[in-house]
């Protein structure tokens, strides 16, 4: 049995947000040391390099329309001659395309004209339901102040993916404050959504790790078996799914998770950190692939987009798959290690 990863470079092309989540830390203020504005050239740059690296995924990351907020957001894209963020992101999409590697854009709540143009270049596309319940919306709740992650919103932006034929990856957030039915609902969602489009290529499960100076920094994090039950039970509900753990959150003990149903690592990169998540480095590819190995498994690099769904994606990104891809439709190995 197959377990796979997806061989990234991380472009954090901006991270001003509109939004307030209350256990991030990727947003940036305008004023921020970590403030990330990738323009063109930085763009060129890194995907030069993470082709040097036979990296096969660009990993696009932005706040949630930072230009509806903040001024300087809305100054730079202008400058960069773009109107607005998903603008910009179908031009860098064009770029690192354009250098051999494949993008996939992560940019919150696109509208679903926004999804048809980047469909054309962007062999998947991701957006976390993190959680369906509303109840997460309610005052003194992590989603209080984030208006795009109203579970509709959310689930719409889904809908879409479906009837765009984009393959679509999405997961939920483990130790939020949510009850174990409320992770099970929103599984049951992605299902339901799966059963009507057959677009959802994977679902992530990650687990929740407080961050200092945030109002969520004194909440646990979930207990491993607790965070196992939730990885089982989604494989339980979807026995079919690509199901994903995220092996910088589980560092001591990711590998365990290949007996409670995962069969995917998601990207890993060589070359950047998870801005995300910056206190967790990723693992060697090394390491990953021998805990891999010591539990029975082949370990695979995958594109963007899972093999199963590459017929989903358009003739000419077919055509770039298919110059470093095996018989199987993952990446030729003698391409990526």
């Amino acid at each position: 049995k197959n377990v796979s990863f997806s061989k990234k470079a991380f472009f954090n092309i901006i991270n001003l947000c509109r939004d307030t989540c209350s256990y991030c830390t990727y947003k940036a203020k305008p004023n921020d040391t970590k403030l990330s504005l990738m323009n063109k050239q930085a763009v060129k740059d890194l995907a030069i390099m993470a082709k040097k690296y036979n990296c096969t995924e660009a990993l696009f990351v932005t706040g949630e329309r930072p230009e509806q907020k903040y001024s300087e957001a809305k100054k730079w894209l202008k400058n960069e001659g773009f109107s607005s963020t998903p603008e910009y992101l179908i031009h860098c999409s064009e770029i690192v395309l354009d250098k051999g590697v494949f993008p996939h854009t992560n940019a919150g709540n696109l509208t679903k004209t926004e999804m048809k143009e980047l469909k054309k270049t962007n062999v998947s596309m991701g957006l976390m339901l993190e959680n369906s319940s509303p109840r997460l919306r309610e005052i003194g709740m992590p989603h209080q102040d984030a208006p795009s992650k109203d579970p509709d919103a959310r689930l719409n932006i889904l809908k879409y993916s479906g009837e765009l034929k984009i393959p679509m990856t999405t997961g939920i957030l483990v130790g939020i404050g949510e009850t174990v039915e409320e992770s099970i609902q929103s599984i049951l969602d992605i299902k339901q959504l799966q059963d009507k489009y057959g677009n959802i290529q994977e679902i992530i499960l990650q687990n929740f790790h407080p961050k200092p100076k945030t109002s969520m920094s004194q909440h646990a994090t979930p207990q491993k078996d607790y965070f196992k039950m939730i990885v089982a039970l989604c494989r339980i509900i979807m026995p079919d799914a690509n199901i994903q753990i995220p092996p910088n959150l589980s560092p001591e003990n990711y590998d365990e998770f290949l007996s409670v149903g995962i069969n995917d690592w998601g990207g890993i990169s060589p070359i950047t950190s998870d801005y995300v998540n910056p206190e967790f480095s990723w693992p060697n590819i090394k390491n990953v692939e021998k805990k891999c190995n010591d539990a029975g498994f082949s370990f695979k690099a995958r594109f963007p987009v899972y093999p199963e769904f590459i017929s989903l994606v358009n003739n000419d990104l077919k055509q770039r798959i298919s110059l470093i891809a095996d018989e199987e439709n993952y990446v030729k190995e003698s391409y990526w290690k």
